[in-house]
């Protein structure tokens, strides 16, 4: 793939719902994203000015920008997103062969807005064929694995990984004196249910509805064993990359979230899964992985850490090209004419 694979970037449009997105915050993934693939340069890059040498064709529009300056606050109408997008692809078709050739199935869209999803509805040849790179990968909700990508949502304050997991200072086990740690809100199907169970039983066990103030999230993250990661309203979550940078075993807790990078992650060498049922025994389960597997699971933490990362400008197998392998992956099921 790094040798070969060429994208096509859409040059109509205008920012800021075009050619830009946010790149920092909780849409991080989403902006870093469309910004690399804008500054990169043909030679020795993977963006092409010439389309009939692309084997995918980016669309470089921004949910997270739409919602920002297209949407009105507090409607929760999506009409104008829709509307956008699908005038957006009216544009493409009518000016490119490309999108008509293949009915949209080599092009691909990218969005780590929770609305990624409704915007893609706005055209059915886009959400039934072309490849959708969310951050909100639920299969419940119409993700299709075989075809979408699953991107990691990534929440960069500042736009830079926060300075106290830069580089984790506490390497031995025994400087992690917490078995496992949560703070977070009360919101969706699944956190009720683990602050019900774990709120405030046990000192090494720390789980909070919301930090207390004066008390620093990440360096609880750095002296627990694992980092409990339950979904939200939305099955993504920024904590499982702030959990891989802390060099804290993820705790998957989800219900039909298609994990990143699972085409060639083994998600099961440096993560734990635990079923919703499970969540009243979770700390059974954690206190059940010997030392020498959990040591195992650290290791595979440190392994894929940089998958993770977003660098400016992009590296190699760093999170912006682990994105491009897995539209790679699927565009390679599509013939063409």
């Amino acid at each position: 793939m790094e040798k070969r694979f060429k994208v096509y970037v859409y040059e109509e449009g205008e920012p800021p719902l075009v050619h830009e997105g946010p790149c920092k915050d909780i849409y991080t993934t989403e902006g870093r994203f469309i910004e690399e693939l804008e500054q990169q340069q043909e030679a020795g890059g993977v963006r092409t000015w010439d389309p009939a040498r692309a084997h995918a064709f980016f669309l470089p529009f921004s949910v997270a920008k739409m919602v920002r300056y297209v949407y009105k606050d507090q409607s929760w109408d999506h009409t104008p997103i829709k509307r956008f997008v699908t005038d957006y692809l009216r544009v493409i078709a009518s000016k490119h062969p490309f999108w008509n050739r293949t009915a949209g199935a080599d092009h691909f869209m990218l969005s780590c807005h929770d609305w990624g999803p409704h915007a893609s509805r706005a055209n059915q040849e886009l959400c039934h064929n072309s490849v959708r790179a969310l951050c909100n990968a639920n299969t419940s909700e119409g993700f299709l694995p075989h075809k979408d990508v699953s991107i990691p949502e990534i929440h960069l304050h500042d736009g830079d990984i926060p300075r106290q997991l830069l580089s984790p200072p506490f390497p031995d086990l025994s400087d992690r004196p917490y078995l496992a740690f949560f703070a977070g809100g009360n919101h969706g199907p699944i956190r009720p249910l683990l602050l019900h169970h774990w709120k405030g039983r046990h000192d090494d066990f720390p789980v909070y509805e919301y930090l207390p103030k004066g008390l620093d999230y990440y360096s609880f993250m750095l002296k627990s064993r694992f980092c409990l990661c339950p979904s939200g309203h939305e099955v993504a979550s920024p904590r499982i990359v702030e959990a891989i940078y802390a060099e804290c075993v993820p705790v998957l807790i989800s219900e039909s979230y298609v994990l990143p990078f699972g085409d060639v992650l083994r998600w099961e060498a440096f993560s734990v899964s635990v079923p919703v049922a499970e969540i009243p025994r979770v700390r059974e389960v954690l206190e059940s992985v010997g030392e020498e597997e959990l040591r195992r699971l650290r290791e595979g933490v440190k392994a894929v850490r940089r998958h993770f990362v977003l660098n400016n400008p992009a590296k190699r197998l760093d999170a912006f090209n682990m994105i491009l392998h897995s539209v790679w992956l699927r565009r390679l099921n599509v013939k063409l004419d």
